[in-house]
């Protein structure tokens, strides 16, 4: 009897398809398809092998079920595939009911239920403890490195500016930011902060320091963890909608992305740590779910958990429980069950409780710009902030053309093998154009912090150079705010670092470093907006005469804020780019503490998302999934198209049968034939071939381990042993080989739909119950099968778009 091992698609061979050169672009990475022994794998992890039982040649009268005990790899999937959310419901109802049918049997076993029903609570627990300490060492850390470009303090080089001169006997109110004990580099190098020399010498050292960050960056990326790059939300929306990327939320994408991260924000480039921050989180919620095996082993309830985790993240990222919570909900999840929400929402408060402990930013508030205007918004001022909504709806759109086209190239040109090579280009033109310009010097966040901020007499910024911002003469009332010499100077500043945030944003999201786009998108709006409030403000101070301001604005009064304005701007273009509407205004008011300020915030946001809608109805995540081809089904989107399950089933007509399975009469040797010779993730099984009545689908990576299991197992498996999928087999002649009994990995409950089923309710059938494919029959027969990758081809192909751009299934 032969009894050669299935060569084709054996195990081993299958496990280890994928070269460490197997590479693929992302946005801003090369994807690898190889896993490393210490990256956990997305999907459940292998158990360890069982021995099986089973008769020889000589007990042909008995069927061999190798199920009995389960077969190792065995209901797992494959890199870059999508998983079956209908099974892994299943999987998950049917231990949860075996645990609790035991717990009534023992004390033990009701422990174990009780435990396991804690366990969620203990895991979102862990996760927002460990997301909170990352963030409050990212936060701390690119604070000290971006006060390094500078120079350095020489009572301690761990402290950075702000800390250097807290304690210091030197320090004047005016000059609260100069102190003996901090040093500039020209100080250091050439003993003096005075004149051309000390200017160039401070210069060089600027970009000095922002090339070696981004170097390091850039590098750390390259050699260790190719994930680590870009923010990270396309790929963590895909893989909430089931996508398998193994190593995308491993370990040493933990490690290498939360380096990188600092390096990258210090460098100085127009990129943010808010996003990648849910990265890091889901991260986190990945590798402490590899501590609980109702998590481990279930692709669904895994992905319950990433969705808490990237709450966690938006909420350590802007000191925003509430609207991280929102933010999972309406931007980054797939499924979201009540359950979840309530987990989301304690994971949120247990990091943000955790990183105010830890105090990064050192004002014991948990809140990123904190602000406190004394004045009330008035009807009128609706029309400038639709107009900043209007400015945030078109940059919005903008910016996802002009990046999408810049990424695209990178993809299809030379420009793309030279990762190292563009970031440090980038670098040095953002350092060069940076440094002569206060504004852009100052890292993002606190170039927003400052234009939030409302002018109070105690405030040295020239954007409080007022005139009479001192005169205190008219009683109880404001004082008069004319713009001073120090304002209108600001105002041409800020002008340049628009056009330069604007342009240089561009470039820089998509390179293969940590690159957020929630702080560089708030500060172009926050830019505009303070550029047109103060705008406001002394058109109001020069013509309160005017119709539209005499009714509520008196002569002396200050009735226009421009941090306002510039908060609104902010909220406007970060809606544009992303589309985010709800979760957005929650997260602006709690991450600036202004709840007076909700209707202004919700009416910019709302004018920003139609305007860009009008213009693109994708935002920046979801153009990146569709340029990258992840078979993502967007929920948002309407199918509109009168076109049937017929017209987008596999085999069209004139195109060879479907490939099928008989129940009973197959050999191992055809089956191994027909898994050589197709690229299918799975096969139809029928009662034969000439009636095409479905019994079920089995996938072919089941298929394949299965098969490599029993000929390893059992001595009397050949290639001539018939595959079984019924409950019971006809008596086989004597000194037959054993039948191969794999009715247990087959799904005898495949959705199906009839050839007339309107592609309206197939595409929602897909989006609602998460299908990885769907049968297609006629009058109970088997004509074809839609794959998710079908069903995105085909909305692809309705929209004018190439259908081949769809890499995945």
């Amino acid at each position: 009897m032969d009894n050669r091992g299935f060569q084709q698609g054996s195990f081993n061979s299958f496990r280890s398809s994928s070269s460490d050169e197997d590479l693929m672009d992302i946005p801003g990475t090369a994807m690898d398809f190889s896993m490393r022994d210490d990256v956990p794998p997305l999907d459940g992890e292998i158990e360890e092998d069982k021995s099986y039982n089973g008769g020889g040649i000589g007990s042909s009268n008995r069927m061999m079920d190798f199920l009995e005990e389960p077969i190792p790899g065995v209901g797992t999937y494959d890199d870059f595939n999508t998983i079956d959310w209908v099974r892994e419901k299943s999987r998950d109802r049917d231990r949860h009911r075996e645990i609790t049918n035991k717990s009534k049997e023992s004390t033990w076993a009701l422990i174990h239920s009780v435990s396991d029903a804690f366990s969620g609570w203990l895991l979102m627990l862990l996760i927002g403890l460990l997301s909170g300490s990352l963030a409050g060492l990212i936060d701390i850390s690119a604070h000290w490195m971006t006060d390094l470009k500078e120079g350095i303090c020489t009572e301690g080089f761990w402290f950075n500016h702000e800390h250097c001169c807290w304690n210091s006997d030197h320090v004047t109110f005016e000059d609260r930011d100069k102190c003996p004990e901090w040093n500039s580099w020209s100080q250091l190098i050439i003993s003096t902060d005075e004149g051309a020399f000390a200017y160039i010498v401070n210069y060089f050292m600027y970009v000095l320091w922002a090339l070696l960050f981004a170097f390091l960056a850039v590098s750390l990326v390259k050699v260790f963890a190719p994930y680590a790059c870009g923010s990270g939300i396309p790929e963590i929306k895909t893989i909430l909608s089931g996508f398998i990327i193994r190593g995308y939320l491993g370990k040493w994408t933990l490690i290498i992305k939360t380096i990188t991260l600092v390096l990258a924000v210090s460098s100085g480039l127009s990129l943010g740590k808010e996003g990648p921050l849910v990265h890091v989180a889901c991260c986190c919620g990945n590798i402490l779910c590899h501590c609980f095996n109702k998590y481990r082993k279930n692709e669904a309830k895994r992905r319950e958990v990433l969705s808490a985790a990237a709450a966690a993240g938006v909420s350590v990222a802007f000191g925003a429980p509430i609207g991280g919570v929102l933010f999972s909900l309406e931007e980054v999840s797939y499924y979201f069950p009540l359950k979840t929400l309530w987990r989301s929402f304690f994971a949120a408060l247990v990091a943000a409780f955790t990183l105010r402990s830890i105090n990064p930013f050192g004002n014991s508030r948990l809140v990123l710009f904190y602000v406190e205007f004394h004045t009330p918004w008035h009807l009128f001022e609706l029309v400038p902030f639709i107009l900043l909504g209007i400015f945030g709806g078109l940059w919005g759109a903008l910016f996802i053309r002009t990046n999408i086209a810049w990424c695209r190239k990178r993809k299809t040109t030379q420009l793309g093998r030279y990762p190292v090579v563009e970031v440090l280009v980038v670098t040095a033109i953002t350092a060069v154009l940076a440094f002569p310009n206060e504004y852009t010097r100052m890292s993002t966040s606190e170039l927003i912090s400052e234009l939030f901020n409302d002018c109070g007499l105690l405030d040295s910024s020239k954007l409080c150079d007022y005139e009479n911002r001192f005169n205190t003469s008219k009683g109880g009332e404001l004082p008069d705010r004319p713009a001073g010499v120090g304002v209108y100077s600001a105002m041409w500043q800020l002008a340049l670092t628009l056009i330069l945030k604007i342009v240089i944003t561009i470039f820089t999201f998509g390179m293969k470093i940590p690159s957020g786009l929630f702080i560089p998108s708030m500060a172009v709006g926050a830019i505009a907006g303070r550029l047109l409030g103060v705008g406001m403000e002394q058109l109001a101070y020069y013509h309160h005469d005017w119709a539209i301001f005499n009714s509520w604005c008196s002569q002396g009064a200050d009735c226009i804020t421009p941090g306002l304005y510039a908060m609104v701007g902010a909220a406007a273009c970060l809606g544009g780019v992303t589309r985010m509407t709800v979760s957005l205004v929650v997260i602006m008011f709690e991450l600036t503490g202004g709840l007076e300020y909700i209707v202004p915030l919700m009416a910019a946001a709302m004018t920003s998302k139609w305007v860009a809608d009008a213009l693109g109805r994708e935002g920046i995540y979801d153009a990146h999934i569709r340029l990258n081809g992840y078979p993502f089904l967007e929920a948002k989107e309407e199918f509109a198209h009168k076109t049937l399950a017929m017209d987008v089933m596999k085999p069209r007509r004139n195109d060879p049968l479907l490939t099928v399975l008989t129940q009973d009469s197959m050999t191992v040797e055809d089956v191994e034939t027909i898994i050589s010779e197709t690229t299918y993730s799975g096969f139809p099984v029928v009662v034969s071939r000439e009636s095409q009545r479905l019994v079920g689908f089995v996938l072919r990576r089941d298929l394949i381990i299965s098969i490599e299991n029993a000929r390893k197992k059992q001595d009397g498996v050949v290639s001539t042993s018939i595959i079984y999928f019924t409950e019971h087999s006809p008596p086989m002649p004597p000194y037959t080989p054993p039948t191969l009994k794999l009715r247990n990995i087959l799904d005898l409950s495949p959705f199906t739909v009839t050839d007339l089923t309107p592609m309206e309710i197939v595409v929602d059938i897909f989006r609602k119950l998460g299908l990885r494919q769907c049968l297609v029959t006629h009058n109970g027969r088997l004509l074809g099968i839609i794959t998710k990758k079908d069903v995105l081809k085909h909305i692809a192909q309705m929209a004018n778009q190439d259908p081949d751009s769809i890499l995945f299934n």
